[in-house]
């Protein structure tokens, strides 16, 4: 693959990793190739700085605040299917995001991707396929390979999360009726009513940083059909929509691992990259992850461990504490915590490579960044003339790697809606707004509920947890649809909610035979009777891991 000359850092060296193109095995996937919009990648001559929007037409017909992965995706797909139409979007800094978390694509959101024209998105920044999950726990190993298409087995994509968020910007830019404006949106404008909106008209914009005094120049846009609300996790106007408090779940640290690439054939062989060989724990290559190509879960840590490429040569890690408290840094206790979790996650006896791996990226990182995980249902919207849409409506736990996938779904199905009715209607935005919602609701309830349910097994803060999580594992070794329908689950292409509660509570009812045969490791010991009250009182706690968490996601 050839590097395009305009992709470089600052240090004018490329982007993409130095290593041999064999290392992907089909050119076909979505890691090769060109992709169309390199050239605007760093380009910053269609950026607006606020004091040039100022002396511009202030009219647009739809506007789109925030230029995240969904905001960006979102601003293309208007552009491109409204060509006529002119589209505005204001972020607050177009240089290249730096986050430690939605760097997996699912295969799920692939397809959305395909589906929005964007198929070459992930060329050209060093993007990794991914296979599957490989999972290790109290000694064991096993391979959760994503789902078969005609075509053969379907893949995600695990990348910086700042380069694929530059790409999507790229494509904005590059549409001649997208204005792209560096400054922030202060408040939304329109009609209230009990300190409610009832409809929204357009947008404040001011300078890129705001003062605290309220000094600042701010100009009034009007959006003649729609304002899209896609500011991200930390909404500055997810309230004006949604009043519930926030559920901070746990926090996920992360570290980097530096390593030497492996040619992915050792792994995986044919035409359709099926699996061939279960990585040999005690390996000691150059690149010290159990199974590359893969995410990598750990279930014996503090929290689970999650360990995926960003590149052929860097590999993320992200140790969960679980609680809605974090350990201080000044005082060393959160190092403490995290050694303690990385090493019993991967042991030296059984991974030595990656357990030196992990103890010297602690080490060496001066900092630790951390990051809270949430969960917030997505509420009804019933406020004429906006949309909100991505972690600005709905937030679920990132373990799973899907939120991303929810978001892009969210655009797909929206602009497909907005295709055939009038946007500038707003009694056929409305109807809009409620089809949308019921199509979108499948998918993101289950990637929503599989997210918060599967952390409370994984984290497994008491027993009763622990023997559900010894379960799930026993119950993804099966093999068969045991495996492979999950696998659908996680990777956003099975939105199916019964079949979701069916294998949850299949998984249930394997951790009570479990404990009443006394077969569990993870919860053994006690009379019969204990044995029985303990099984059954374990599938009550199953019942509360997930019936409230599909409860508020089904409430309007």
């Amino acid at each position: 693959m050839t590097v395009p000359e305009t992709l470089v850092d600052e240090h004018h060296e490329p982007l993409l990793d130095k290593c041999e193109s064999h290392l992907d095995e089909n050119r076909n996937w979505p890691t090769h190739g060109t992709y169309e919009y390199t050239s605007y990648y760093h380009s910053r001559r269609e950026i607006v700085p606020f004091t040039d929007f100022i002396a511009m037409d202030k009219e647009f017909d739809f506007v789109v605040i925030g230029a995240g992965p969904i905001g960006a995706a979102l601003a293309f797909k208007l552009a491109t299917d409204n060509p006529t139409s002119r589209v505005l979007v204001v972020e607050k800094n177009w240089a290249e995001p730096d986050r430690i978390v939605g760097e997996l694509m699912q295969p799920g959101g692939c397809q959305a991707i395909e589906q929005l024209g964007l198929q070459n998105v992930f060329s050209d920044i060093s993007a990794v396929p991914v296979h599957g999950y490989y999972i290790s726990y109290r000694g064991r190993q096993l391979h959760v390979p994503y789902m078969h298409d005609a075509n053969g087995q379907l893949r995600g994509v695990s990348f910086h999360h700042g380069r694929l968020v530059m790409n999507l910007r790229a494509a904005c830019k590059a549409q001649s009726n997208v204005v792209c404006v560096e400054g922030s949106v202060t408040e939304l404008l329109g009609q209230m009513d009990n300190n409610r909106f009832t409809a929204v008209r357009g947008v404040r914009v001011g300078p890129q940083r705001i003062q605290a005094d309220g000094s600042d120049e701010c100009i009034d846009v009007c959006s003649r059909k729609l304002t899209f609300v896609c500011d991200g996790i930390t909404s500055q106007f997810r309230k004006q929509l949604n009043e519930r408090p926030v559920e901070l779940i746990s926090h996920f640290c992360g570290l980097v691992l530096e390593h030497e690439p492996v040619s992915s054939d050792t792994y995986f062989d044919g035409p359709t990259g099926t699996t061939s060989h279960v990585s040999r724990p005690t390996d000691t290559a150059g690149n010290p992850l159990p199974m590359p190509h893969n995410g990598n879960v750990m279930l014996d840590g503090v929290g689970p461990v999650l360990l995926y490429q960003m590149s052929e040569r860097e590999t993320r890690v992200l140790a969960d504490i679980p609680g809605p408290f974090l350990p201080s840094e000044s005082n060393g206790q959160l190092r403490e915590t995290l050694r303690t979790s990385l090493s019993r996650a991967a042991p030296k006896h059984l991974y030595p490579a990656l357990h030196a791996a992990l103890m010297r990226a602690l080490d060496d990182s001066r900092r630790i960044r951390c990051i809270g995980s949430k969960f917030i249902p997505a509420t009804a919207n019933n406020i004429d003339g906006a949309v909100w849409i991505g972690d600005a409506l709905n937030v679920r736990h990132p373990l799973t790697g899907g939120g991303m996938t929810v978001g892009l779904w969210d655009v797909v199905i929206l602009t497909d809606l907005l295709r055939t009715h009038d946007a500038a209607n707003s009694q056929q935005v409305q109807r809009v707004k409620a089809q949308w919602q019921w199509r979108r609701r499948p998918r993101a309830l289950v990637v929503n509920v599989l997210s918060v349910a599967l952390h409370a097994l994984f984290a497994a803060e008491t027993k009763e947890l622990g023997l559900l999580r010894e379960a799930c594992f026993e119950y993804l070794a099966k093999g068969s649809h045991y495996t492979m329908q999950p696998s659908g689950f996680l990777s956003g292409l099975l939105p199916s909610p019964m079949l979701l509660i069916f294998h949850f509570f299949s998984v249930a009812f394997l951790a009570v035979y479990l404990r009443v045969s006394d077969e569990s490791v993870a919860y053994s010991g006690g009379s019969l009777f204990y044995r029985v009250y303990s099984a059954f009182y374990t599938l009550y706690i199953a019942a509360t891991v997930i019936l409230p968490v599909i409860w508020r996601e089904l409430q309007p």
